[in-house]
């Protein structure tokens, strides 16, 4: 058969694909490569996970006029009273513990560390950022603890994942409180280790768990909270380093709301539990809080120090820590040392809230009166109601709503601090007696349009 008549017998269609065909052929003759659809990629965030369920919420909240209670906007510093929308108002969502911030020797650190070295050290540590102030804090940090010496981190968070991500790794295993905060998770998830979690504050749960399953791994890191953030209570140290003697593991406290909060002079859950603090391995905490700067820290061995120096990225692949926030921490940490009558403000304020609470008849859940006070409400959209209710009356304080907390376990998170006066904390626990009534019409209403439920049904837990 010819070429022109094969030719004669193709449909229009196939002689222009053949003619292409023809055209695209490689000089050597070797037959083309059909090309192949461009697949279609959806860029939008929109199709981020819980973005719809977001939306979902913010339109129906807006569409029954409640406001928003988060990113509130102070328009001075924030203490024991704030101004929010040129109000004044009790504050209670500061982590400033101990009042240090804007202490006139706080602020006159920082604006003498400006003066002197910038805003910035404008280099990682490792390479040029180093400055003698560094080294004064992190030998001071050490002696708090005991311990041979001190890492400072930029960031809390990072501290906490940055340390983690450098000690262990596929082959070993953290064992965590389930209330354990965000960045200690983040930092396991981020090693690969395996991670096994107990329930909250259940020791018991926890040797369970050792006996188990240590054999099976590598290294073992058992990693708790000094003083919970979300329910504002402290472990068994004394039973944690037991724990971690007999299965050969780390254990690492994380200070964060514990440094200026726990013990005679503040040091920590071992000065108040009379715990010797060399025992425990890593000693993890942060500046923003009691310290009144930011950034974070270890405190440990020579060996840990030295290592994470050089291995964790979260250093040395970041600018050291600013001299405005390294000398104001410095100077923080030095006056909770000279002025114990700053913790012990604090503590004889967080005991009066807490008795308060319970004398009204309000569910303060776990908490030992350790600065952090929850009042439990249950329902997420309650608590946004509560939270809003109490700023028109003149508090400020937050809702903590799933997935930070689990269903059914909203509250109200107030953080006391030495600043506070009796009176201001009397009569925040009577305001909050009576508006918590006041709720529950409200939520009725939202449950009929199916709106409670949109809140609660919020992505899963971390």
């Amino acid at each position: 058969m010819s070429a022109n008549n094969t030719q004669g017998r193709l449909s229009a269609d196939a002689k222009a694909a053949l003619l292409n065909r023809m055209r695209s052929t490689t000089p050597g003759g070797a037959a083309p490569v059909a090309a192949a659809a461009t697949p279609h990629y959806d860029t939008s965030f929109a199709t981020l996970p819980g973005f719809e369920q977001l939306k979902l919420m913010h339109a129906a909240t807006n569409a029954f006029g409640i406001p928003n209670p988060f990113f509130r906007t102070h328009d001075v510093r924030a203490g024991a009273t704030s101004v929010i929308g040129g109000k004044e108002v009790i504050n209670f969502a500061s982590y400033d513990y101990l009042g240090l911030n804007g202490a006139p020797e706080v602020m006159a650190a920082a604006h003498g560390a400006v003066d002197a070295y910038g805003t910035s050290v404008s280099a990682s540590r490792i390479v040029a950022g180093e400055r003698a102030f560094h080294r004064d804090f992190e030998r001071e940090l050490a002696a708090v603890y005991g311990t041979d010496d001190a890492i400072v981190y930029v960031s809390g968070h990072a501290a906490n994942v940055a340390t983690i991500g450098t000690l262990v790794g596929p082959r070993d295993v953290v064992f965590h409180d389930e209330l354990m905060h965000n960045s200690a998770i983040v930092g396991t998830q981020l090693s690969r280790a395996h991670r096994r979690w107990f329930a909250h504050n259940d020791l018991d749960a926890l040797e369970a768990m050792l006996a188990a399953d240590r054999a099976s791994y590598g290294r073992a890191l058992i990693v708790v909270e000094g003083n919970y953030s979300m329910d504002g209570d402290a472990p068994d140290l004394a039973r944690l380093v037991d724990l971690k003697q007999r299965y050969g593991a780390w254990l690492m406290v994380d200070e964060a709301h514990s440094l200026g909060v726990l013990g005679t002079r503040g040091l920590g859950i071992f000065e108040a539990q009379g715990i010797d603090p060399r025992s425990v391995d890593i000693w993890m905490g942060t500046l923003s809080k009691t310290l009144a700067s930011c950034g974070g820290y270890i405190a440990g061995s020579k060996d840990l120090v030295d290592y994470l120096k050089l291995s964790a990225p979260g250093f040395v692949y970041s600018v050291g820590l600013s001299a405005p926030a390294t000398l104001s921490a410095l100077t923080a940490l030095r006056l909770m040392l000279q002025e114990p009558e700053r913790v012990a403000r604090l503590q004889a304020n967080s005991a009066r809230f807490l008795a308060a609470a319970k004398a009204a008849g309000l569910d303060t859940g776990a908490a030992d009166g350790h600065a952090i006070l929850p009042v439990i409400v249950g329902d997420s959209l309650k608590a946004v109601v509560l939270s809003n209710l109490m700023l028109d009356r003149g508090v400020n304080v937050l809702p903590i709503i799933h997935p930070a907390v689990p269903n059914k376990a909203a509250r109200l998170r107030f953080f006391v601090t030495a600043a506070h006066t009796p009176e201001q904390i009397d009569a925040t626990v009577n305001i909050l007696k009576e508006e918590l009534p006041k709720t529950d019409a409200f939520i009725r209403k939202l449950a009929f349009a199916g709106i409670s439920d949109m809140l609660e049904g919020g992505a899963g837990q971390g």
